[in-house]
């Protein structure tokens, strides 16, 4: 079997590196401060959060699964970390992001145990849990924002600077890096893809299966609640529905990126680049005042395209 494709970069993973360039000249052909050093670097820290997330989604897309929980794992992350800060306890205060990761640690193991265990098709199963995290976060806030606020930690990770360079954008990388070593050096790595290809003959190799999708899953609910983290961090507080924009987003870097959907193929460099793009096309959208209404409708097409073009190129192959 081919089973380290996700580790080599494809002509696929070139392309939204190359409409980033483009957005970027041609979006400063109309805005100027686009080519700043100050927009650049804000932009970077931005796509940190988004980039955190599809990292997750990155490694479960590549199994030919998809996680639809990451809106309320990434909001019940940052309420959990901010509720415990504002609680007045040092101690708890203290255990607020070492917490909150932990969340999302579990929701992503109850998210392997109906994929790979009671085998619920993932975009079921997940879409539940997600709105199960919802129910009880209305339940436990009474439908109002939460209280509590973001520790110093948090907000040094989502606003902090080395030299001028974001420290969310340096987590990203770092975070992006330390997988990216997971994927290429361990059997993990050769496991997703294989299993992503063809599950049922992965498995009668002898490969445990519903380990890898646990770990899968796992990895993908620990990345949604460090974004969660990072943007309560960023914002200074957690508030309802705050994941909500961030689902279509984080599929759409992925597939951007040249991660098949269908899984087995795909690349970290891929999704970097996805999310770049994703980034900067909402910042230009932004500043052109185009409504979220229509953001959600490109960000919709772009992913239709996409996907069609994937499509024809496994026919192609």
């Amino acid at each position: 079997m081919n089973t380290i494709k996700q580790n080599l970069p494809s002509p696929d993973a070139l392309f939204p590196y190359l409409g980033a360039v483009l957005l970027i000249l041609g979006g400063s052909y109309f805005f100027p401060q686009i080519l700043g050093v100050d927009y650049l670097a804000q932009q970077l820290q931005i796509a940190a959060f988004l980039g955190v997330l599809a990292l997750g989604a990155t490694v479960v897309i590549l199994l030919g699964h998809i996680d639809l929980s990451v809106p309320w794992v990434l909001a019940g992350a940052a309420i959990i970390s901010t509720s415990l800060v504002g609680s007045g306890n040092p101690a708890l205060a203290a255990a607020a992001i070492p917490a909150a990761l932990l969340f999302g640690v579990l929701v992503g193991i109850v998210n392997g145990v109906g994929v790979a265990i009671l085998r619920i098709p993932s975009m079921v199963w997940t879409l539940a849990v997600n709105s199960m995290l919802l129910g009880v976060a209305v339940l436990n806030t009474g439908g109002f924002n939460p209280k509590g606020e973001a520790s110093p930690a948090m907000t040094l990770l989502a606003t902090g600077d080395l030299a001028g360079i974001p420290v969310a954008f340096v987590v990203w990388m770092a975070v992006t890096g330390a997988m990216a070593l997971l994927l290429k050096r361990s059997g993990f790595g050769r496991y997703l893809s294989a299993i992503g290809y063809n599950e049922k003959a992965t498995f009668l190799s002898g490969v445990s299966t519903p380990s890898v999708i646990f770990a899968a899953f796992a990895i993908a609910g620990l990345c949604s609640a460090l974004g969660g983290v990072m943007l309560a961090g960023y914002a200074n507080q957690a508030y309802q529905s705050m994941g909500d924009p961030f689902l279509l987003p984080t599929i759409a870097a992925v597939v951007i990126g040249g991660t098949s959907i269908l899984g087995g193929r795909g690349s970290l460099i891929g999704t970097v680049g996805g999310v770049l793009f994703i980034t900067l096309l909402t910042s230009i959208l932004s500043v052109m005042q185009i409504t979220d209404a229509w953001r959600n409708i490109i960000f919709g097409l772009i992913i239709i395209v996409m996907l069609l073009l994937q499509t024809l190129r496994r026919k192609s192959q």
